[in-house]
Order: structure tokens, then C-alpha cells, then sequence
């Protein structure tokens, strides 16, 4: 019982101290990318037209459209000025577009469908792909661009936007 106690207050405290710590860009990022993951794996085990399916969709859609928004403000914006970096930036922007359309073909694809599942799965796929891309060729590059400060500056810019569109 008192070991619980002693790990209970532990990840409390872990918490708190992550809540506190100052986050840069790529971690901010990374997290909303460690949501998508799970959300697109939770959406392709759902079958049928069910509430459960539909749920879970517009949970997607919404993650994927505001963040996809607020990275492309807080994170290629900065980039795309950048010789070393703007081809990466615009090839970044151009995925989210697939993916845009991707979610357009599931809004106007019948949830019973067997191509809904087929076009899940696509996504799935295309955003895995891109979440890939950044985090371990992007991020190492945009690393070298960006000051600690503007990293720290930038993860609070997109975090607020993340937190007041979601």
C-alpha cells in the first residue's frame, strides 16, 4: 500500500515537472504525432456504420486539420525562408494536402463501405509515412536552423493554438 502511494505521488510529481518544463518545438510536435498514431489505430479496428466509427473519425479529422494548421504556421512558416530547408517545408505542406484529400474521400465514402476501410487504412499509411519523415529527417535538420529560443517560442505558439482549435 505505501508502495503505491510512493508511485502515485512519483508520476504526480513526474507530471507536474513535465507540465513545468519548458518544451521545444519538435517535443510539442512529437506529442500531437504520438496522438495521431493512436487515434488512426483506434480507427481502423472500428467496422461499420457505428457511433464508435463515427466518433472516432471526426476525433481524427479534427487532430489532423488543427494540427496540420498550426504546424504549418508555427513550424514551416519559419522554414520556409530558409534555403536549406524550404523544399522540405513545401514538401511537408504539399502531404498535409494528401491528407486533406484523403479525409475528404472518407466524409463522401458510405462509413458500411468496404472503401472506407480501405481508404482508412490509406491514411493511416500517408500520415504514419509523414510522422516518419518529420521526426527523423525534418526535426534534425530544422534543429540546425532554429535558436533554443526560438524553438522554446515556437512550441508555445503552437501549443496555444493546438489547445484553443481542438
Amino acid at each position: 500500500m505505501v508502495y503505491l502511494f510512493c508511485l502515485e505521488n512519483s508520476l504526480e510529481n513526474y507530471n507536474v515537472a513535465k507540465l513545468l518544463k519548458t518544451m521545444n518545438i519538435f517535443e510539442a510536435i512529437r506529442d500531437d504525432h504520438d496522438t495521431q498514431r493512436d487515434l488512426l489505430g483506434k480507427l481502423v479496428k472500428t467496422s461499420g456504420d457505428t457511433k464508435n466509427r463515427d466518433e472516432i473519425f471526426k476525433a481524427v479529422k479534427n487532430q489532423l486539420q488543427v494540427h496540420a494548421d498550426a504546424e504549418e504556421r508555427y513550424f514551416y512558416k519559419p522554414l520556409i525562408s530558409n534555403d536549406m530547408m524550404q523544399e522540405h517545408a513545401r514538401h511537408g505542406i504539399a502531404e498535409h494536402h494528401e491528407i486533406d484529400e484523403l479525409i475528404e474521400q472518407l466524409e463522401n465514402t458510405d462509413y458500411d463501405s468496404s472503401a472506407w476501410l480501405k481508404i482508412a487504412k490509406d491514411l493511416k499509411h500517408k500520415v504514419e509515412h509523414h510522422l516518419e519523415e518529420e521526426e527523423h529527417t525534418f526535426f534534425q535538420l530544422a534543429g540546425k536552423v532554429f535558436s533554443q529560443t526560438q524553438k522554446t517560442d515556437l512550441a508555445k505558439s503552437y501549443k496555444k493554438h493546438m489547445t484553443s482549435n481542438l
